[in-house]
């Protein structure tokens, strides 16, 4: 089964096209379903009811703390997930910029899928490096 990626209203739909493109042809975007505005906790069910890897830059809302991921957030107590994979950079990160760094997530990852893991890709600031991290949740 090919992995399909949800994203998150606070990204560009940008992204669900580059997936799309990529060959995750399932993939889409929150306000393409008609879940814009909805609560953390509602979209997580719906995630998780209909196995989408979500893709967001709320990571502390989903993954918990950065330094105790899993410890808290939507995905504390999921014991099976598609996935989660976290856009993390500066407040004004363009669109460009956002589809760059899932392309690099995309790459990561490959056809393989996410279950039970997160991907962050962190940009502490346009023109720096970036750091891609992956590691399982839970732990």
């Amino acid at each position: 089964m090919v992995p399909k990626f949800l994203i998150d209203e606070c990204l560009s739909p940008d992204l669900a096209l580059l997936a799309r493109e990529r060959g995750f042809v399932e993939s889409s975007h929150v306000t393409w379903l008609g879940k814009g505005g909805s609560k953390d906790w509602e979209l997580k069910q719906f995630i998780l009811d209909h196995d989408w890897i979500f893709v967001t830059r709320n990571s502390t809302d989903f993954r918990g703390s950065a330094h105790e991921p899993g410890s808290h957030g939507q995905y504390a107590d999921v014991p099976i997930h598609a996935g989660l994979v976290c856009v993390n950079g500066p407040d004004r990160m363009t669109a460009k910029i956002e589809v760059e760094l899932f392309g690099i997530v995309l790459d990561a990852i490959g056809m393989t899928g996410l279950v039970n893991e997160v991907i962050e890709i962190n940009l502490e600031e346009v023109g720096s490096g970036y750091e891609l991290v992956r590691y399982a949740l839970p732990t």
